[in-house]
């Protein structure tokens, strides 16, 4: 019994290692895509996780000259290291929205990167044009 705490101890040790090097993911800063689009995420409310910056798009179908956009969000609240988010962009030189979803990951180099998934919805001119509004 005495020889099997000491390898408790050290294992115990070894996992308390662990997570003290888990890196905290933080939504706050500048953001670039693969596409060259570049976001800008502000301070985060540290009562309700709500948080507002702009995003500028580098690629755009609609002929109106791009422009940076407002975006508003809410990341989960309490902060997780690796936290899970909403955003809302409205875009200044169009009639469409976007919202995004997605979460906040450290990969295996400790470099910050956000995964996410998007929904543009269109303004369409009557309710039969309703199908070809969501991309």
């Amino acid at each position: 019994m005495v020889q099997a705490t000491p390898l408790l101890l050290v294992l115990f040790l070894a996992l308390g290692a662990h997570g003290l090097a888990v890196k905290k993911c933080e939504l706050t800063g500048k953001w670039k895509n693969d596409l060259g689009s570049n976001m800008t995420i502000n301070e985060i409310n540290v009562g309700n996780g709500e948080f507002n910056g702009t995003y500028f798009t580098a690629v755009s179908t609609f002929p109106e000259p791009i422009k940076k956009s407002p975006l508003v969000g809410s990341q989960h609240f309490p902060k997780l290291s690796q936290p899970t988010f909403g955003f809302t962009v409205n875009w200044s030189f169009s009639k469409n929205i976007t919202v995004f979803t997605g979460q906040c990951f450290v990969d295996k180099h400790g470099k910050e990167v956000l995964k996410t998934m998007w929904l543009l919805r269109s303004h369409a001119e009557k309710h039969g044009d309703d199908w070809k509004s969501t991309l």
